[in-house]
């Protein structure tokens, strides 16, 4: 099925796997519509797609904060006249032990790996029931499938919402699909929201080694768009050969 024409919203768009998933999607015909956080990097990104022929727009947006990402799908709707696909891809991993005690990570985490994917999904339903379709997406981890030192926090929230999006599969009906991607070790900044020196040094060296790119990721994410409609892929493991 084409992508050519589905209006595609997606958070933490300005960098990773967000903007690699923005570039392809507009490459294939997609109307996207980028939030992130930072406005200077989030606006060449759109410049850089319209210039190649592709069409994009985008919001400042905080996905801490539910009115942001009601602005974010408000605006798909005011420029593309609707919404198929919400990319709940905003994230953060300031990973660490928990001995280390950095509370403000965790709760860092359960705000914009948790509490931003549920207002994604509160702001996008009821446009999709409106419409009686939609497509929500959310980006989990593998972290959450091997679990890790220093990854309890972040698996955690992140195997919170792979519960949500099974759940919201189950009650969805025929109208709405739900799929879940879980990334392994990809070339990110990732490691840049890390406090702990000792683990973000580690972290940066493992994904020197055997990270793949973002982009890897984003086919994932156009293959789960671009089935028919009455096939909803609900889960999809992207990972390096060389990860444990």
């Amino acid at each position: 099925m084409a992508i050519e024409g589905k209006v595609v919203a997606i958070t933490g768009a300005s960098s990773g796997i967000g903007r690699a998933t923005a570039k392809l999607l507009a490459e294939r015909g997609a109307l996207v519509v980028l939030g992130a956080r930072r406005d200077d990097v989030l606006a060449p990104i759109v410049d850089e797609i319209n210039a190649a022929g592709g069409k994009a727009v985008h919001k400042v947006t905080d996905v801490r904060k539910r009115p942001d990402l009601e602005a974010l799908v408000g605006l798909a709707c005011e420029r593309f006249g609707r919404l198929d696909v919400i990319v709940n891809n905003a994230g953060i991993g300031p990973i660490s032990r928990f001995d280390a005690l950095r509370v403000e990570d965790w709760d860092a985490m359960i705000d914009v790996n948790l509490r931003g994917t549920l207002y994604g999904i509160a702001a996008a339903l009821p446009i999709f029931h409106r419409q009686r379709s939609g497509h929500v997406i959310n980006i989990v981890s593998t972290a959450g499938i091997k679990i890790l030192p220093t990854m309890g926090v972040y698996a955690a929230t992140k195997n919170a919402v792979r519960t949500i999006s099974e759940a919201l599969r189950q009650e969805a009906g025929p109208h709405l699909r739900v799929t879940e991607i879980s990334p392994g070790m990809i070339s990110t900044d990732f490691a840049s929201s890390i406090t702990d020196p000792a683990v973000k040094t580690a972290m940066g060296e493992r994904v020197s080694k055997v990270a793949i790119p973002p982009a890897s990721i984003a086919r994932g994410i156009v293959y789960a768009i671009e089935q028919p409609v009455d096939v909803d892929v609900g889960s999809i493991v992207i990972r390096p050969t060389a990860q444990d």
